[in-house]
Parts: C-alpha cells; sequence; structure tokens
C-alpha cells in the first residue's frame, strides 16, 4: 500500500476556506451529524481566533466517491447537483467550526432561529484586561440583538447602538472588507488621531487575523470506506460512530428530476417507510446493518455481476443504487416473510430470541421470489442450526459457503440432507441465560415456541416478547426460586440458574410466587388443566406429584433438570424427523 500523500497537512486563511466552501469546493456528507450552533460558542471561538490559539484541524476526506450531500450551510448553497467532479473534498470532522465562521461573517440562517441574525460584529472599544481574561469575548464580539435599541424602545442598547453609529463596532467581515474606509473614519475623528491610539490598535488587531491566521487541515487519500468509518469514530468529538450505512445511505442517494423522470432515491427514507409498514417487533427492532446486509445477499445471489461476495463492509461499499431498486420490491416481501416465519410459525416474536442474527439473511434469501415455500423444512432448519453442539452460522463463511447453498438446494427441489444432530446433554444442563448467547436463545426460543400458558390464569398465554424489550435481564421465573435453594440447597448438585430451571410466567403471577416452596405455590394452582398447562412449559410432571404428595426427594432439582432435558432432546427429534440425533453427556465422559 502506497502511504504517500496519504495525510496532507495544510493551512488556509478564513476567508480563503469559507469562499472555497461557497464555490462549492467542499461537500458535507448527511452522515454529518445536525449542528448545534449557540451564540456563546460563536464567540468563543472568535475568542480563540483572535488570541492566535489554534482551533483544532478539519479534516478533510478526498475520494471519487459521489455521496450524498447537505445541500446548504447555515442558509449557503454549497452543493451543486449537477456538478461532476473526478475527486471530491468531504469535511469529516470541523462541520460545526465551519458553520460558525460562516454564518459569523457572511450572515445566513440558522436552524430553529429562523428570525435570528448571525452575522457577528466586533467592538473596537473593548480590551483585554490581562493576558488571562477569557471574559471580555462576551463583549467584544456582538450580534445585532446585541446592539439594535429598537430606535429608543431598548434601553440597554442604548451605549452600543451609539457606538455602531460612530463606527466603533463595525461588521466583523468588514474589517477584512473595509478597511481602509474604517480606518480612515477613525483618523478623521479628532478623538482617534493618534496611530497609537488603543481603538485603532484594535481595529489593526483584527485585521492580522484575517491577513495571518491559518486554520489548520488535514486531507485523507486514499483511505477506503471502512477506514472512513474507524477515522471519523476515533475523532468525532461527539463520540457518535459512524456506520458502513451512514456512508451508503450518502453514497447511493440520488436527486429526483420530475422534468427527467428520474426518482428520488433515499436508503434510509425506504428502510424507515418499510419499518412503519406494521408492528412486527423484527421490524422495528433489526438495525440498519441488518437491512444492508439482507440486501447485500440478495444481490449476491441475483445480480451476479454487482461484485458483491460478502457482507462485509468492503463489499457493502460495492453496493449501487440500481443494485438496491433490482431486488428491493422483492425483497420487501422475501423479508416480511421471513419475520412472519418467526413470529407465526415459530411464536418468536422478536430478533431478542433469534439465536443467530444470520437467520434473516439465509431465510430471507430462501423467500426471495420462491412462490412455494416449505415450512416444514424451514423449521427443523431453525431448531438444526440454533440446537447443534457446533456454531453453524457464526461466520459469513458459513452463511456462504453452507446455509446458502443447503436453502437453495431444497428451493430448487434437490436432495439435501441435515446430516448429524450432535448435542451434548451436559451444556443443555448447565445453560444460563445470556442476552447474546447463541444456546440461550435457542432454548428460550424453543420454549416460547410452545405458546406457554400462564399457571393462574391458564387460558392465558404469556406474552413472552415483553420480557426482552426493557430489560438486557428478565425477570424470567425460577421454578425452584433461587433465595429458596440458598436455604434448601438439599443434595442438589446442578446450578439453579441453568435455563432447564425457568419458566415464562406471567410478572403478577411470577410476584405471587416470589421465593415459595415448589411444593407450596404448585398446589395454588393445581387444577383439572394444570397438567396441560405446565406441558406447555416443556416441564417435567415429577414436579406436579412431588407438590401433591407434599414431599420431594433432597435432590430434587437434579432430577428435575436431568428430567426435562431429556424432555427437550425428546421435543427436538420431533421437530427436526429428517436428522440423525447423536446426543453425547461430556459431564459422564469427564466423570468417566
Amino acid at each position: 500500500m502506497d502511504y504517500i500523500d496519504r495525510i496532507n497537512p495544510i493551512s488556509k486563511a478564513i476567508t480563503t476556506y469559507l469562499d472555497e466552501l461557497l464555490n462549492k469546493d467542499y461537500q458535507i456528507p448527511t452522515f454529518q451529524r445536525n449542528v448545534v450552533w449557540q451564540e456563546d460558542n460563536v464567540k468563543k471561538l472568535w475568542d480563540s481566533i483572535y488570541k492566535f490559539y489554534p482551533l483544532g484541524s478539519i479534516l478533510i476526506w478526498k475520494t471519487d466517491l459521489k455521496l450524498q450531500n447537505h445541500r446548504n450551510v447555515g442558509g449557503h448553497i454549497i452543493a451543486d447537483d449537477n456538478l461532476s467532479k473526478s475527486e471530491f473534498k468531504y469535511i469529516l470532522d470541523g462541520q460545526q467550526r465551519t458553520t460558525s465562521l460562516l454564518t459569523s461573517l457572511y450572515g445566513g440562517k440558522i436552524e430553529g432561529k429562523e428570525s435570528f441574525i448571525p452575522t457577528l460584529y466586533v467592538d473596537l472599544t473593548i480590551q483585554s484586561e490581562d493576558e488571562t481574561d477569557d471574559e471580555s469575548y462576551k463583549k467584544r464580539f456582538l450580534f445585532w440583538n446585541e446592539i439594535d435599541d429598537k430606535k429608543g424602545e431598548y434601553k440597554a442598547n442604548t451605549g452600543k447602538i451609539k457606538k455602531f453609529n460612530e463606527g466603533l463596532i463595525v461588521k466583523l467581515i468588514d474589517v477584512k472588507r473595509k478597511y481602509n474606509i474604517i480606518e480612515k473614519y477613525l483618523c478623521e475623528q479628532e478623538d482617534y488621531k493618534d496611530y497609537d491610539h488603543p481603538i485603532r490598535n484594535q481595529l489593526r488587531k483584527i485585521e492580522e487575523i484575517f491577513k495571518n491566521y491559518r486554520l489548520s487541515f488535514i486531507e485523507l487519500r486514499n483511505i477506503q470506506v471502512s477506514q472512513v468509518c474507524q477515522v471519523f469514530e476515533r475523532i468525532n468529538q461527539e463520540g457518535k460512530p459512524l456506520s458502513i450505512f451512514d456512508i451508503m445511505v450518502a453514497k447511493t442517494y440520488r436527486v429526483g428530476d420530475s422534468e427527467k423522470n428520474i426518482q428520488e432515491f433515499y436508503l434510509r427514507k425506504i428502510i424507515d417507510e418499510f419499518r412503519e409498514t406494521n408492528n412486527s417487533l423484527h421490524l422495528t427492532l433489526l438495525d440498519d446493518l441488518d437491512y444492508l446486509q439482507i440486501l447485500a445477499v440478495l444481490i449476491n445471489r441475483n445480480i451476479k455481476e454487482a461484485g458483491v461476495y460478502n457482507i462485509t463492509d468492503t463489499n457493502l461499499n460495492k453496493i449501487k443504487t440500481n443494485h438496491i431498486e433490482s431486488v428491493w420490491d422483492e425483497g420487501k416481501k422475501a423479508i416480511l416473510k421471513t419475520f412472519d416465519f418467526f413470529e407465526n410459525y415459530l411464536y418468536v416474536k422478536g430478533p431478542q430470541l433469534i439465536p443467530y442474527r444470520y437467520f434473516y439473511l439465509s431465510i430471507a434469501a430462501y423467500f426471495y421470489r420462491n412462490n412455494s415455500p416449505n415450512y416444514d423444512f424451514l423449521k427443523e432448519y431453525y431448531w438444526f442450526n440454533s440446537f447443534h453442539n457446533d456454531d453453524l452460522l457464526s461466520n459469513t463463511t458459513q452463511l456462504f459457503t453452507q446455509h446458502l447453498t443447503f436453502l437453495e438446494s431444497e428451493r430448487n427441489k434437490q436432495p439435501f440432507e441435515f446430516g448429524r444432530f450432535l448435542i451434548d446433554r451436559n451444556k443443555l444442563r448447565n445453560s444460563s441465560y445470556s442476552s447474546k448467547g447463541r444456546l440461550s436463545r435457542a432454548i428460550l426460543s424453543l420454549y416460547a415456541n410452545q405458546e406457554p400458558k400462564d399457571w393462574k390464569y391458564s387460558d392465558r398465554k404469556v406474552m413472552v416478547d415483553n420480557f426482552f424489550l426493557s430489560t438486557d435481564r428478565p425477570n424470567l421465573h425460577h421454578i425452584f426460586p433461587t433465595d429458596y435453594l440458598v436455604h434448601n440447597p438439599g443434595t442438589n448438585k446442578f446450578n439453579g440458574n441453568s435455563l432447564m430451571n425457568i419458566a415464562y410466567l406471567t410478572q403478577l403471577t411470577n410476584l405471587e410466587i416470589s421465593n415459595k416452596n415448589p411444593l407450596e405455590y404448585l398446589k395454588e394452582y393445581d387444577n383439572n388443566n394444570f397438567e396441560k398447562t405446565i406441558s406447555t412449559h416443556l416441564l417435567p410432571l415429577d414436579i406436579l406429584q412431588w407438590a401433591r404428595l407434599e414431599e420431594m426427594p433432597e435432590n430434587s432439582l437434579d432430577l428435575f433438570i436431568e428430567e426435562r432435558t431429556n424432555i427437550i432432546i425428546e421435543k427436538l427429534k420431533e421437530k427436526v424427523p429428517s436428522a440423525v440425533f447423536d446426543v453425547i453427556d461430556t459431564k459422564q465422559v469427564t466423570e468417566d
């Protein structure tokens, strides 16, 4: 890699930079955040310049990529949609300073302050008290609302409007444009004829700013989009990372032209509008990158010349507007069918319980232009890969070389095999809750798939998705409560926090149970339908028999976990009949 000229530090005078900006030499990409324009911050900026303090470098990215950009800065048009260039200069860091400098010198409009005049004035009569003076800038630099006395109505500004009329408060930009006129006027006044008069010294000092103060720039060239994201994240003062999606929104943007019958294309808009189509949690909770990667997979499988070979940032950067347009209409249908599959076939209502986020990509590709999807096959595919002892969908290599090819085989009515379904009984026993753990999500999605009923109100389904919306640690019910086990450990060896000891219950029922002995609280709910109710939780009936007998073994938790593990394995055999099951027990092997 050639690093020559990769980083090029330069400097420019303030007005030179702003003139180039107004000449449309620089662009501000839309992934830049909105400017928070505050009067005091603008004054502080100019106070730093007045004292010849450095402002920090403005970061410029030079590239041949044409990105969507902000059309104006502070009301000034800086973008030309018809502009054709071989190289573009994008401001990566410095939008806030640029907006402040531009509007304070050339006026304009501030969003949210439409009636405010942002042009800055300088009071030549204000002297610094000492070298460390940090307050006089508030009086030295003024906006018009601090000068205008409203024709005598606003008495607080009477003194300042008088100085303005006497030529002692002037527009900041006029010191550059009309220095000779201002200087001549002062010379003609008896009070200011002395060359070394403090007011004339002040005027010369301001002029020195425009002559000699230099803004620092760092120009970046020959860097990739993924590297731009990293650079932006590290230097961005607000700490908000730039994503590849932000870049692609800007890169794929197309301006509409009704006369030429050209439709606007704005990726963020079409994704946001798609999210609003219905109330699916998958639609609303999937992030922008998920949608972009789904599009990448659809483009990969259906537009061979696109050159999008993976879902990495480098490959996402190769996506073009026409690629998205080619797959979007059918892609929307495929994505909705994917969400419908999770919600209404598997009863998994939100992405919090999907073991692999890559399922969205592979299953959407399966549904794309597929008029006869095999839902029984798709269910087997989901449970097989979710519970298999090996991580089968944790990287992009597996996604492209195995899963997409496997799903296409069934779609094309070709022979397929799920093969060996390896399950470690010990991993199930010792599984614990993890918001990102693959097996944890798989087990909890299996529980949700049973559409569990509440124990107290057995005709009521538990709203499983509610458990995962507001917290990383959902209030899942321990069948053998944790506090109960602390005081009644018995001879149990297994961990009470195992997911084998977890059930979905409504918050009201969970609070009623609290830390009670299972023998006590189960009797309160035992009725003619209770055996059927607890079967929706994949619970062994042993615990109910113990409650009826009012006695349970010293190792009741261990027996319960062991039996529930068996029930889950048997349930998986029902759900994946095409697979060859191979159940191992690493605990037993270790003990032997």
